[in-house]
């Protein structure tokens, strides 16, 4: 492995982030820069531990602070968009780890391809929002898009030696989150609480809540659409409450791969930053004697509506799932602050996908303008929920 691999962090405040972090610690790998939103107290511990080139924020005055309390380091602290861009684009990077939260990603992760950076694509909204542009970039750059969330990188590990062309389909599995098997009445009496409650994975709040919804899976499944060119109707998800099988691609000969390993994001995360090598690590095993068994189920689309409207964003395409994961960024931002009852959520996408004029051939700007237009439609619903209540 290039121990000498110059890698920089979007999002290393967070959880994928400080788990990178990790990776980089146990496989001795050069921390070029890191980016943040606002937390300067966490970003000043990474910058003294790590000691990158450059350190941005996306909150100017929080940069600012920064710069303030870091004056007796090296490191360039910048603040704002121009210096995320700046910060992701950097001579001596070599792959940036996106896993920045929402769509906020997808500005700086095509700097990022257009500077000729491999990326180890954490930040799923990315490709929701604007997959073909995305992937269309990479193609002309020649860069390389390693998956690091455990359900992709596991089809990316199942196809690997393998033609694509061979490959029938995707198996996505999913845990089910905290309310596997509760019904339509019950989704109405949950609590925040009990949503961030994630029985299996140690994530972030938004993701947290999106698992809950099972909007997370809705989310991957038009990621897998991209990173593995395939029609939303050959992805098929299943719910397996262990976490344990983390996908699987079936073969036009019937067979099928899966790959398997402990439900532990910074395995996931180590294969994107040494592919094609495979390095040892002292994280957890799993022991398929001790497991004894491995279950699987139908996903319940009646009790989880959110997986269903990212299948009808998936086949429509253009800038509907742009407007479909806006909606849903607004949609659990209120929920996290007890604007809105969970079940609430799929309502407040659902009419926001049904005002929609979808635009089919979207430019990079017509997915930001949807963006912009589907938070505010959303909020507008959201108001009305309120004042109803």
């Amino acid at each position: 492995m290039d121990s000498n691999k110059g890698i920089s962090i979007l999002g290393s405040t967070g959880s994928i982030g400080r788990q990178a972090l990790e990776v980089c610690d146990a496989l001795g790998l050069k921390v070029v820069s890191l980016v943040a939103g606002s937390n300067t107290a966490l970003l000043e511990e990474q910058i003294r531990k790590y000691r990158p080139q450059v350190a941005a924020l996306f909150d100017e005055r929080a940069a600012q602070a920064l710069r303030t309390s870091v004056a007796d380091m090296s490191c360039k602290v910048l603040g704002g968009l121009e210096g995320i861009l700046e910060a992701v684009t950097l001579q001596g990077i070599d792959t940036v780890l996106t896993s920045v939260v929402g769509i906020a990603g997808l500005v700086p992760t095509m700097a990022a391809i257009e500077a000729g950076k491999n990326i180890a694509l954490s930040n799923k909204e990315t490709l929701v929002t604007a997959g073909s542009l995305v992937m269309k970039k990479a193609a002309e750059k020649g860069i390389t898009i390693l998956p690091v969330d455990s359900e992709h990188s596991a089809v990316f590990q199942c196809l690997a030696g393998n033609r694509r062309k061979d490959a029938k389909r995707i198996i996505l599995t999913a845990s089910g989150g905290p309310f596997r098997g509760y019904s339509p009445e019950q989704m109405k009496t949950v609590t925040l609480e009990q949503a961030l409650n994630h029985p299996n994975w140690s994530m972030g709040s938004k993701i947290t809540i999106d698992s809950a919804s099972m909007m997370n899976k809705g989310l991957e499944v038009i990621e897998a659409m991209w990173l593995f060119d395939m029609a939303p109707d050959d992805i098929e998800v299943v719910v397996h409450k262990e976490s344990i099988i983390h996908s699987m691609v079936e073969f036009v000969d019937g067979s099928i791969i899966a790959q398997l390993g402990a439900p532990d994001m910074r395995i996931p995360i180590q294969l994107a930053l040494t592919w094609p090598e495979r390095v040892q690590n002292p994280f957890r095993r799993i022991s398929l004697v001790e497991l004894g068994s491995l279950t699987f189920e139908k996903p319940d689309f009646e009790a989880f509506p959110c997986l269903g409207l990212a299948y009808e964003a998936a086949r429509t395409g253009g800038t509907l799932p742009a407007a479909m994961n806006a909606a849903n960024e607004v949609a659990v931002a209120a929920f996290l602050n007890r604007e809105i009852r969970f079940h609430q959520i799929p309502g407040i996408i659902r009419q926001v996908m049904a005002e929609h004029r979808v635009n089919t051939r979207p430019s990079l700007d017509d997915i930001i303008d949807t963006d912009r237009v589907s938070r505010e439609r959303a909020a507008e619903i959201i108001r009305d929920i309120r004042i109803k209540n």
